[in-house]
């Protein structure tokens, strides 16, 4: 009887842990097709110094200010940032209106492009963390380095936040006119 009672919970323990198993890789499952979901936005082929160029360009005959949202598709926050003020209406208008934003990827083993030189010419912002948010005036001056963990909010971001910064830091709430 001893024999058969042992048999059985060596059945139930296998059980046990085939559940756990499957369990397991359900969640495995689950995160790795959330992060999918989410686009990738940064061009990795693109030279950064070219990219910021080109976008301080635009912004100089829009009288727009430049955000730089420094980051790669690496990065789980960068992209859950860049997805959430596409999907905000209002945020997406605030920045519409004031600002040529772009996606600058950070890679700190692509030599070709030259990550030190790009983070120095945008006032070191790697220091906070990434993503991290750098607004550049038609001058090409850094104004501003914001720190995105402060405008989380569990497991995304906070919309008062996030609209804050963006209102902020547009030409007009800058200069206090509406041209630079």
């Amino acid at each position: 009887m001893k024999g058969g009672n042992l048999t059985i919970k060596i059945k139930n323990k296998y059980k046990t842990m085939k559940k756990h198993i499957i369990l397991f890789m359900m969640v495995v499952t689950f995160a790795m097709n959330v992060n999918a979901q989410v686009a990738k936005v940064y061009d990795e082929k693109i030279d950064p110094m070219v990219q910021i160029d080109n976008a301080l360009k635009v912004a100089k005959q829009t009288d727009k200010y430049v955000v730089a949202q420094v980051g790669g598709n690496w990065c789980p926050w960068c992209l859950r940032f860049a997805d959430f003020i596409k999907k905000d209406t209002a945020i997406a208008k605030v920045i519409n209106d004031n600002f040529v934003y772009i996606h600058v990827n950070y890679d700190p083993r692509n030599k070709a492009v030259s990550p030190e030189k790009m983070l120095r010419r945008l006032g070191s912002p790697q220091r906070f963390g990434f993503p991290v948010l750098v607004v550049l005036d038609t001058d090409e001056k850094v104004i501003h380095i914001q720190d995105s963990s402060f405008l989380e909010e569990g497991k995304g971001y906070n919309q008062e936040k996030v609209l804050r910064f963006f209102s902020s830091w547009t030409p007009k709430a800058v200069t206090g006119s509406s041209k630079n």
